[in-house]
């Protein structure tokens, strides 16, 4: 979600160098975003692990002399490495995450039913603050593609924590019933091939138009020119839902245990998201929380067909 806010910096800064400080992984979302810039790699379960690794991780960016620093995380790491700087006087800002709000969102009682301001509008205080007003004007990091006659159809099926994930027999049933109404289509189904396979193969259910991915594309990029090339892709929320908002693919989003109140998606797919009202929903910001209930009823209520008009809108 860093990733519009930093390429409308870039470009309405053009003076400015920006370098983007995260984990390994991450590269491929920033090395070619803007001329400048860059990204910087740090292996926290290595390299730089614990105080140590902090430290050390401080000197090599104390070395690049930066003028404004913007903690756009604020956990325990960050929070260190903040530290270090303000007591160097650097410049330091840091995002405010709405905790209170957040809390106030999911309690079962007084619940506060009301949409917070967004990861991206979070972000974009923070540059606001360091003196960095910016309009976000991103709408894709990928060009669009040319469409083949016969649909392709993304699904990631997967999430972190089981109150972000639709019933896999429920999903199941989505691809058999898209697969009857489109028997030349390709469903290509996302997710760790190694961990999640099969989870994967009980979507696919032995549908040779099923594809696993992870199968043939063998990184992050290979997998967001994947989206860049479908007609529509069904997610949860989760990383993939992000990745697929990156390109120009429309998107399908599934939403249980979280919400689109808690600010974690973006405007231009808030017309996919399928959800159930509940009295209960949201209970919990990132989909970790046992369900009171014991049954995750904010995702079985979700009618199979009422996921397949949502994609049909795109086919």
């Amino acid at each position: 979600m860093l990733v519009p806010v930093v390429k409308s910096l870039a470009q309405q800064y053009p003076d400015l160098r920006v370098t983007v400080l995260s984990q390994p992984f991450a590269k491929t979302l920033f090395d070619d975003l803007a001329p400048n810039v860059s990204f910087m790699e740090a292996d926290l379960k290595s390299e730089y692990k614990g105080v140590k690794g902090l430290n050390a991780l401080y000197r090599r960016l104390y070395a690049k002399h930066f003028t404004a620093i913007a903690d756009m995380h604020d956990v325990l790491r960050t929070k260190y490495l903040r530290m270090r700087f303000s007591v160097d006087h650097y410049r330091v800002v840091h995002i405010d995450k709405h905790r209170k709000e957040k809390r106030q969102l999911t309690r079962q009682k007084n619940k506060q039913l009301r949409q917070l301001p967004t990861t991206f509008q979070n972000y974009a205080d923070v540059l606001e603050k360091l003196g960095y007003p910016i309009q976000l004007d991103f709408t894709t990091m990928t060009s669009e593609a040319t469409q083949d006659a016969s649909p392709k159809i993304g699904i990631a099926p997967m999430a972190a924590h089981v109150g972000k994930i639709y019933p896999l027999n429920k999903m199941q049933h989505v691809v058999d019933l898209l697969l009857e109404d489109y028997p030349d289509a390709t469903v290509y189904l996302f997710g760790n091939a190694k961990k999640e396979r099969e989870q994967l193969e009980t979507v696919a259910n032995n549908h040779s138009q099923c594809k696993i991915v992870g199968d043939f594309a063998h990184s992050l990029k290979e997998e967001i020119e994947l989206m860049r090339q479908l007609n529509v892709m069904v997610c949860m929320d989760s990383a993939n839902m992000h990745l697929a908002a990156l390109t120009s693919t429309p998107v399908v989003s599934i939403w249980g245990q979280t919400h689109p109140y808690a600010g974690f998606i973006e405007d231009h797919i808030r017309d996919g998201v399928v959800q159930v009202d509940l009295p209960c929903r949201p209970c919990s910001i990132y989909g970790n929380k046992q369900c009171q209930f014991g049954d995750y009823r904010c995702m079985n209520q979700i009618d199979e067909l009422h996921i397949i008009k949502y994609i049909k809108r795109f086919l």
